[in-house]
Order: structure tokens, then C-alpha cells, then sequence
């Protein structure tokens, strides 16, 4: 079984779907809305596409053009935005739209669709035993402070996280990953740079449960998508984790950082096919105007964005939600 963590209510007693209370603390509050979050995007390339709705006059063969050309541009991707256009021209044809404004709802009705075939947001942790999320994903995506920031958000739901530094290539990660241990009071199992990964990540494991601790996050090393030998590593440790704890991981989570746009795409579609990811975590998402590729990966990859980035603080991390999602880019 498995419980299914969201971010509680303001109100501290709050119950969540599964009736799991979780408190919230009063210091962590999330500072950034995704619909705040989410104002370079709506200003930017979808706030051209919002705009030719609401200054279309008729919909005719040009305006159907201009629409498919403003959503590649804002990063829905070609075969997406070709499928959107298709099923907009259908709806039209069957029953025209009496204005612009129609066309755009049932576009965000298209869009929410996307978002909700791809599989449910939640994440699960097992309720009995000890769960374990491994972090992946390319260099410069922010996965050490998501990792940080997915502490504090297990916290809120009543969780004891215990991190595992698993990116030995680079000291100044294992250095990070133990500030951040002592900002958030987790735990921070970590050996000397340069220390085989696999080797600590069992050594960590072990030791997490020795400690009786309900959660382990697991940081690794950046890598690039297109490096076998680097992949190959990763799906080491993958089943090192499967070896040392049945089951595990039950949440493999790769980050992306919304300012590549469809070169996320890209990297997801690679790290699936090695490591059997679970769902997205989206960073960046208040620096970038491609909120579009949300939507191409979704599609294509029928893979769940689970939590997104929402700021710079440790308490900027919510739960990914598909209405308000689209409702802000629309805002």
C-alpha cells in the first residue's frame, strides 16, 4: 500500500486524500505560487498565444496557421501542437466557435487532457518499512537543492528523510548536500570524493535502516544523457538500490530544468529508457518562458510531472497540478 503525499493545507490538521494528517509549520510556507511562478511563460511566448485568441476575429485558415506557429514557438512541440490544431479544426467544423475566447477554452480543455493521461501527480512512499526516492538527471539542473527542497516538503507530510550524497564525483556536492542536511536536520550519509557510488549508496542504505528512518533520498551525479558509459553507471546503482531494498526505488525522479525547452524532452526520453523513471520534477520554472514542453512530454512520454520548483527557497516545491497548470499560463 502507499500513501499519497501532497502538500498540506494551511490548516495544520489538514487531512490528505489517503487521511493522513500532516502539520504544516508556520516558516514553511511556500513563498511562490506556480501561477506566480509561471509569469515569464504567460508574458512571454504563451502570452502570444492567449493574445491572438483574444484579438482573433474570424477563425479562418490564417488564424489556425498563426495559432500552430505561436505554440511551436512556445515550446509544445510539433507533433503535439499538430494534434491540437487537428482536434481544434474538428470541434470548429462540427460546431463553429462563436469567438476567439471559445477557441481558447476548449484549447486549455486539450491541454489539461495532456496533462492528465500522463499519469497521476501523486508520490507514493510505502506505508510499512522504509521508502526510497532516487534523484537523477544532466548537469545544472539544481538537483542537489531539489533534493534539499524534497526533504522539507517529506517533512511537511510527516516524513524523517535520510540523504545519501551519491555524488561522489564532485566534493563540493557531498559539501552541499551536508549544509543543506543541517539546514533541514536530515541525516547525511556520505563517504570521501571520488568513493565508488554504488558502493555508498548500499553502505547508505544499510545504515538508514540500522536508524530505523522511513524515508531515504538518494542525490547523484549529473549526467549527460548522451554519455553510455555514465548511464550505464546510473543503472548500476539502480539495481544496487532494487538489491539492497526489495521494491526499491519506488520513486525515481528526474529532474528537469524548464529553460532547455524540448531538449528536456530529449533527456527524459533517454533516462527512461535506462533507469525506468517515475515522474518529473520541474525546476526553474519561475526563470523560463518554455512552460510549453510540459505538454510535449506529458504526450509523448505519457510520464507525470510530480512536483515542480517554484523559487529559490528551501520551501519552493509544490505538487504538480494540471488545472492550475494551464489556468496560470491562461491567467
Amino acid at each position: 500500500m502507499f500513501k499519497f503525499f501532497r502538500r498540506p493545507a494551511s490548516d495544520p490538521g489538514a487531512e490528505t486524500s489517503a487521511g493522513v494528517s500532516q502539520a504544516a509549520t508556520s516558516d514553511a510556507v511556500p513563498t511562490a505560487s506556480i501561477t506566480g511562478s509561471l509569469g515569464k511563460t504567460r508574458g512571454g511566448l504563451f502570452g502570444a498565444v492567449r493574445n491572438l485568441f483574444r484579438t482573433a476575429g474570424t477563425l479562418d485558415a490564417a488564424f489556425w496557421d498563426e495559432l500552430e506557429e505561436r505554440l511551436i514557438a512556445a515550446d509544445v512541440g510539433a507533433h503535439v501542437t499538430a494534434d491540437l490544431i487537428t482536434e481544434l479544426r474538428a470541434r470548429d467544423a462540427r460546431r463553429a466557435f462563436a469567438s476567439g475566447e471559445d477557441a481558447e477554452t476548449a484549447l486549455r480543455e486539450l491541454l489539461e487532457a495532456i496533462l492528465a493521461r500522463a499519469g497521476d501527480t501523486g508520490l507514493y512512499l510505502p506505508e510499512e518499512g522504509v521508502g526510497v526516492v532516487l534523484v537523477i538527471g544532466v548537469n545544472g539542473t539544481g538537483k542537489t537543492t531539489t533534493v534539499a527542497k524534497l526533504t522539507r516538503y517529506l517533512q511537511l507530510g510527516g516524513r524523517a528523510p535520510f540523504l545519501i550524497a551519491g555524488d561522489t564525483f564532485r566534493a563540493a556536492a557531498i559539501d552541499q548536500l551536508k549544509v543543506w542536511g543541517d539546514r533541514t536536520g536530515a541525516t547525511v550519509f556520505a563517504q570521501s570524493p571520488g568513493s565508488d557510488t554504488a558502493a555508498v549508496v548500499f553502505d547508505g542504505i544499510g545504515a538508514a535502516i540500522s536508524r530505523g528512518a522511513d524515508t531515504i533520498i538518494i542525490d547523484t551525479a549529473g549526467r549527460l544523457h548522451t554519455k553510455t558509459n555514465l548511464m550505464a553507471e546510473l543503472e548500476k546503482v539502480r539495481r544496487v538500490i532494487g538489491r539492497r531494498q526489495a521494491g526499491a526505488p519506488h520513486e525515481t525522479l528526474l529532474v528537469l530544468d524548464a529553460v532547455t525547452g524540448q531538449n528536456g524532452l530529449i533527456q527524459a526520453k533517454t533516462f527512461m529508457g535506462s533507469v525506468g523513471v517515475t515522474g518529473l520534477v520541474l525546476t526553474k520554472l519561475d526563470s523560463s518562458a518554455k512552460g510549453g514542453v510540459v505538454f510535449a512530454i506529458a504526450e509523448e512520454l505519457r510520464l507525470p510531472i510530480k512536483l515542480v520548483g517554484t523559487g529559490e527557497r528551501i520551501d519552493d516545491l509544490q505538487p504538480f497540478d494540471p488545472s492550475e497548470f494551464v489556468r496560470a499560463l491562461f491567467s
